[in-house]
């Protein structure tokens, strides 16, 4: 008798261990638990008056912000080499301007919707009304948004996209902090291409230099994603020591309303608007929840950008040369989370604990500002930014983002999901409409698909360099 018959069971075994979607969720759960532990501890004493976390907080923190700064290390190279791939490859694909306004058309459909359904949820669950809030504890914000930020945010200030801020510590000293603009990278990188396009013959060399910097980027990324687990458990471990749910009390109607605005997006609009355009629910969901699930753990889109990108792309069979531009596109101007819900319940939150009455016309504004302003606020993070953009258009005191800052973290994490969540959507139905989707990959979406060896990234197809075209492809 062989004695190879329990192989089988443990293989099985074996396969759900290194699925990366269990990983996540184990990693969570795992989170949640050390982060009750390190909340249980409490801070230490570091002087007279003031307090330190402990060391097992400080260790979470360490973890899940290391793992979001290599995350968006890896993402200027990536969109710029991406991206110039792509375009020298627009002489394959027919009616590219078409592509490119079918996209921000969605885009703003999609925040449409979404911005309705916060201002509904706003009226309807009264959030501002139900707090034990005071106006005395609101207190303006250090950043705010302004139209003039997109033009900021548009024109690069240096081939790279690179910036640097300086803040003065509490000891006195100044501190420098380096950061990069996806916008201005993304605009910079269209310039190289186009360029490349009209260099001819003589860019070949250059061309096949970024063809194999996009390779190699490729491989190092994936190293990366690969401690997405580990990422997680420090990011939900330190999230839950650092604020708890204590202050979820004074603001639990805000909290829901928020949420619900979100699962509504996600779980109902998204698959209406799937379902319209003839395509799987079941299979999108599959296929792009390592984005979202990743997006939920680690508050940034722009993090997320790389695992966007490749379930876009290789679970949901878009072509590489749209989503390529898409992707990063969405990642930096579509956030039905960030600049939708979460502005338009936030409004109407402010406005009522001030006790201000909105007209029509300022629900019309929070909905203009929501529809086009996240790309006012594109050079800039964070919902607070949008959030200040949209109480300034309506007049509403900025004291009020005050008010809201003790759960941010919290309703971050959704609304990072749904934000990318959107970015995955909106290419997905353009290719569809489009009729240059991959249905065939579609249809055989599967979330454990996101890391295949890594024989299989390097030729995405067949004998096919990595930013080749596949075929010619031509929007109808």
């Amino acid at each position: 008798m062989s004695s190879t018959a329990p192989a089988r069971p443990r293989s099985r075994a074996r396969r759900l261990l290194t699925n990366f979607g269990f990983q996540i969720i184990a990693a969570l759960v795992l989170g949640v638990a050390l982060g009750w532990v390190a909340l249980s501890l409490g801070p230490v004493a570091a002087g007279t008056d003031a307090e330190s976390p402990n060391w097992l907080t400080t260790t979470l923190d360490t973890i899940g912000s290391s793992f979001v700064t290599l995350l968006k290390a890896i993402v200027p190279p990536l969109i710029f080499t991406a991206i110039v791939a792509s375009v020298a490859n627009l002489q394959n694909v027919a009616n590219g301007a078409r592509l490119a306004w079918r996209t921000l058309l969605w885009f703003a459909i999609t925040a449409l919707i979404s911005v309705v359904i916060g201002i509904g949820l706003g009226l309807v669950l009264q959030p501002g009304r139900h707090t034990t809030l005071s106006i005395d504890q609101g207190a303006e914000p250090t950043r705010t948004g302004s139209w003039l930020d997109f033009l900021d945010g548009l024109i690069p200030g240096n081939v790279l996209g690179l910036g640097a801020s300086t803040t003065a510590q509490d000891d006195g000293s100044l501190s420098t902090s380096v950061s990069f603009n996806a916008l201005q990278i993304v605009v910079v990188a269209i310039a190289v291409g186009i360029a490349v396009l009209r260099t001819g013959a003589k860019a070949e060399p250059f061309l096949g230099f970024i063809r194999s910097a996009l390779a190699v980027v490729q491989t190092v990324l994936w190293w990366v994603i690969r401690l997405a687990p580990l990422g997680t458990l420090g990011l939900v471990g330190n999230a839950v020591a650092s604020y708890g749910w204590d202050s979820l009390a004074s603001l639990g109607r805000f909290a829901i309303a928020i949420y619900v605005g979100l699962a509504l997006v996600l779980f109902v609009v998204y698959p209406v608007l799937l379902r319209v355009n003839g395509l799987s629910i079941g299979r999108w969901f599959r296929g792009a929840w390592p984005a979202i699930q990743l997006a939920f753990v680690s508050r940034s889109s722009i993090g997320t950008l790389p695992v966007t990108q490749r379930v876009t792309e290789r679970n949901l069979g878009v072509p590489s040369e749209y989503a390529s531009f898409a992707v990063p596109l969405a990642s930096t101007t579509k956030m039905d989370g960030c600049a939708s819900i979460y502005p338009a319940v936030a409004a109407i939150f402010v406005a009522q604990i001030f006790g201000v009455d909105l007209s029509v016309l300022d629900y019309v504004l929070i909905a203009f500002v929501s529809v086009v302003g996240s790309a006012a606020t594109a050079g800039l993070t964070g919902a607070i930014v949008m959030l200040t953009l949209t109480l300034s258009t309506v007049g509403l005191p900025l004291a009020g983002v005050g008010l809201l800052l003790a759960i941010d973290p919290i309703l971050d994490m959704g609304r990072t999901a749904v934000n990318v969540a959107g970015q995955v959507l909106v290419p997905t139905i353009v290719a569809k409409r489009e009729g240059i989707l991959d249905q065939a990959q579609y249809d055989s979406a599967q979330a454990e698909d996101l890391f295949a060896d890594e024989e299989a990234d390097a030729a995405p197809a067949a004998g096919r360099e990595v930013g080749e075209a596949r075929e010619p492809v031509a929007a109808r």
